[in-house]
C-alpha cells in the first residue's frame, strides 16, 4: 500500500497543526490566545489561497466557522452550565457530608467509597465541579483524623477522569469525538454504549488507585499548611526622643523601608489623624499597624516605639505577653477557571476591598515549591494557583458562599439552597432523556439549561461564568484543523503512512499503538485538541485496514482521556496538585502505571468486543 502524495495545502495544514500543538504546550501563552492565532491563520490562509480543483472551491473559510455551531460544542457548553447549577445550589452536599463522616471513622473504606463515588458522578457531569466539591471535604478530614491529604487527593482526581470516560457526556472530549464521528457519517454512539469496557478496565484502575497509589505517594505537606495566623494587628506607641518623634509620616514610612502598613493614627482618646504624608508624628501617638511578629518587633526598635496588642494598651509585647490575633483565620483560595481571579491580578480584581481579606502568600501551581511572598497584588494568577489569605471568620465564610471561589479552610461547610433537589431532578431528566433516546444530548442539555434558569437554580451570571472561553476556542480551532486535515487529504495520507509503518502487524496491535500515540499526545497538549485531530485520522486508518471504524474511534476517545501522567494533562490535575502539595514526579509515579494498566486493558478488550 503506497502512501498518497500530499498537496501544498495539506502540507501547510500539517505544519500549522504541528505549530498549534507546540503553542498548546506553552504555559506562558493563554490557551485561548493560541487557539485564536491558529484559527485566524487557518481562515486567512484558505481565503488568500483557496483550495480549488477543476475551478471548484473544495474548502473555504466559511467551512471552518461551522465549528461554532457544532452540535458537540453546543452540548458541551450547555452541560457546563447545567453542572454549574449543581455546584452553586449545593445539590451534592448530602453525598459530601456522608464522605466527610466516613473519613472520620474508617479512612480505608472511605477512600474506596470516595473513588467510586467520584467515578460514578463523573460519568454524568464534568469532573471539575466534583473535584472542587470534594477538595475541601478531604482537606478538612485530613486535619481532623491526621492522615496525609497527599495520599487521597491525587487518586480522587484521577478517579474522576476514569469515570468520565464511561459515557458520551462524561467529558467534553467524549462529546467531541462522538460529534465528529457523527458528522463524518459514522456510527452514532449511545449514552452508555461503551460503559462495559470502561467498567471492567476502569474497575482495575480504581483498585490500583485504592490499594497501590497511596503507597507510591510520599507524604507531602500542602503548600500552605501553616494554620496559625501570620499577620497581627498591633499598636506602636511613639516614645519621646525616639526616631519617629517629630518626624513626618513620609519620613517614618521611609525609615521602615516603605513596608509599614498603618491603618490609622490616634493622638488622643477621641482624635484620629488623617494619614497625610506631611502629618507630624508626636510622642504619645499610637500607630495602629499590621504585620508579622518579626517585622513588628523590628519596627518597634527602628522607630523608637513600644509595641502593644491592639486590644491591650497596658502590657507591652514581651515573652509573657505575646502578640494575639483575635478572630483571625487563614484560608486557601484555589484559582479555578471561571473564578474572578483567573488570569487577573489581585489589584485588578480589587480582592482586598471586595472581600475584606488580606493576601499573605501565593503558591504557583506550575512551578512546584515556588511560593511568592512579595507584592502579590500585581501577579497575574493562573488556574491552580493557591492564595493564602487571612481575615475574620465572617469574611472567610462570605468568600466560601461566593459560588465562583474555591476555598480550602479545613471545614466541611458547603453551600446549599432550597433549589438543590430541583437542580438534581432537572439533571436527572437531562440524562434520562438522552439515555432512552428521546432526544439528543445537545437538545436535552439545552432544555435542562432553560429549566435551571427558569426555576431559579442558575442565575444568568453564574451561567455565563460557567462557560470556559479556552474550552470553546480550543474545540473550535481543533475542529477546524481536523476539517482541514480531512478536506485536504492529509488525514488519509497520515493514516496510510501509519498503516504502512505498521505493515505486517495485525489490526489489534495497530489499534493499540494508535491508542498509545493518542495517550502520549493528550498528556502533552489539550485532550480536546488531541481528540479532534485524532478522530479523522482514526477513521481513515480503519478505512485503510478495511475494518470497523468504531474501535478506532473509541481508541481516540480512551487515549485522549488518559491524561494521568502530568499535572497539565487536565485542569483538575492542577487543582489537586496545588491542594495536595504534589510534585511533578508524583504524577509520574502514579500516572504512568495507571496509564499502562488502562492502555493494556483497552488494548485487550476493544479487539474482543469488535472482532478485530
Amino acid at each position: 500500500m503506497q502512501p498518497i502524495t500530499p498537496d501544498a495545502h495539506g502540507i501547510a495544514v500539517l505544519i500549522l497543526t504541528v505549530f498549534a500543538l507546540f503553542l498548546f504546550t506553552r504555559d506562558s501563552i493563554p490557551l485561548e490566545s493560541s487557539s485564536l492565532v491558529i484559527f485566524i491563520a487557518l481562515v486567512a490562509g484558505f481565503q488568500l489561497f483557496p483550495y480549488e480543483k477543476a475551478g471548484e472551491v473544495l474548502l473555504g473559510p466559511v467551512d471552518f466557522f461551522a465549528g461554532f455551531g457544532n452540535e458537540a460544542l453546543i452540548a458541551i457548553c450547555a452541560l457546563m452550565m447545567v453542572g454549574k447549577a449543581l455546584e452553586t445550589t449545593g445539590a451534592l452536599q448530602p453525598l459530601a457530608n456522608v464522605v466527610g463522616r466516613a473519613w472520620s471513622s474508617r479512612p480505608g473504606l472511605a477512600l474506596l467509597a470516595t473513588l467510586a463515588a467520584s467515578a460514578v458522578l463523573s460519568a454524568f457531569m464534568n469532573n471539575t465541579p466534583i473535584v472542587i466539591l470534594l477538595m475541601p471535604i478531604l482537606v478538612g478530614a485530613s486535619l481532623r483524623v491526621k492522615f496525609p491529604v497527599s495520599g487521597v487527593m491525587l487518586p480522587m482526581g484521577l478517579a474522576t477522569i476514569i469515570g468520565g470516560m464511561s459515557t458520551s457526556i462524561g467529558t467534553s472530549t467524549n462529546l467531541l469525538v462522538v460529534g465528529i464521528a457523527h458528522d463524518m457519517g459514522k456510527h452514532e454512539f449511545g449514552l452508555f454504549e461503551w460503559v462495559l469496557p470502561v467498567a471492567i478496565v476502569g474497575g482495575v484502575g480504581l483498585l490500583f488507585l485504592w490499594l497501590v497509589a497511596p503507597r507510591l505517594l510520599p507524604d507531602r505537606t500542602p503548600p500552605m499548611a501553616d494554620t496559625s495566623p501570620r499577620i497581627f494587628n498591633a499598636q506602636l506607641h511613639i516614645k519621646e526622643g525616639g526616631f519617629a518623634d517629630g518626624k513626618s509620616l513620609s519620613e517614618v514610612l521611609a525609615k521602615a523601608g516603605g513596608n509599614l502598613r498603618i491603618d490609622r493614627i490616634q493622638r488622643t482618646e477621641s482624635l484620629f489623624l488623617a494619614k497625610l504624608p506631611s502629618i507630624i508624628i508626636q510622642s504619645g501617638d499610637r500607630l495602629f499597624v499590621k504585620d508579622s511578629p518579626e517585622n513588628l518587633k523590628h519596627y518597634e526598635q527602628l522607630l523608637g516605639a513600644t509595641l502593644y496588642n491592639v486590644s491591650d494598651s497596658e502590657h507591652p509585647i514581651d515573652d509573657e505577653t505575646p502578640l494575639r490575633a483575635e478572630g483571625q483565620q487563614l484560608a486557601e483560595v484555589v484559582v479555578t477557571r471561571g473564578s474572578p481571579l483567573h488570569l487577573r491580578s489581585l489589584a485588578a480584581a480589587r480582592f482586598s476591598n471586595s472581600y475584606g481579606l488580606l493576601p499573605l502568600a501565593l503558591h504557583r501551581a506550575r512551578t512546584p515549591s515556588s511560593q511568592v511572598t512579595g507584592d502579590l497584588n500585581m501577579i497575574r494568577l493562573r488556574a491552580g494557583d493557591v492564595l493564602l489569605v487571612q481575615g475574620t471568620s465572617e469574611a472567610i465564610a462570605n468568600l466560601k458562599d461566593n459560588s465562583t471561589m474555591l476555598v480550602l479552610d479545613g471545614t466541611t461547610d458547603l453551600p446549599q439552597t432550597h433549589h438543590a433537589k430541583r437542580a438534581l431532578f432537572i439533571m436527572g431528566g437531562v440524562v434520562f432523556a438522552a439515555a432512552i433516546g428521546a432526544m439528543p444530548i445537545s437538545v436535552s442539555a439545552l432544555v435542562g439549561l432553560g429549566l435551571m434558569i427558569v426555576t431559579g437554580c442558575l442565575p444568568w451570571r453564574d451561567a455565563a461564568n460557567a462557560l470556559s472561553i479556552p474550552v470553546v476556542m480550543i474545540i473550535v480551532t481543533a475542529l477546524a484543523l481536523g476539517k482541514a486535515l480531512l478536506g485536504t487529504g492529509m488525514a488519509e495520507y497520515l493514516a496510510v503512512s501509519f498503516v504502512n509503518a505498521a505493515s505486517g502487524l495485525p489490526p489489534p496491535v495497530i489499534l493499540s499503538a494508535f491508542m498509545l500515540l493518542m495517550t502520549v499526545m493528550t498528556n502533552i497538549v489539550s485532550n480536546n485538541a488531541a481528540a479532534a485531530i485524532g478522530t479523522p485520522i482514526a477513521i481513515s486508518i480503519a478505512q485503510q485496514l478495511g475494518v470497523s471504524s468504531e474501535p478506532f474511534i473509541l481508541a481516540v476517545l480512551f487515549g485522549a482521556n488518559m491524561s494521568f501522567a502530568t499535572p497539565y494533562g487536565y485542569q483538575t490535575n492542577l487543582l489537586v496538585m496545588s491542594a495536595g502539595g504534589y510534585k511533578f514526579a508524583d504524577f509520574l509515579r502514579v500516572g504512568i502505571p495507571l496509564t499502562i494498566i488502562m492502555w493494556l486493558g483497552f488494548s485487550l478488550i476493544l479487539p474482543f468486543m469488535y472482532d478485530l
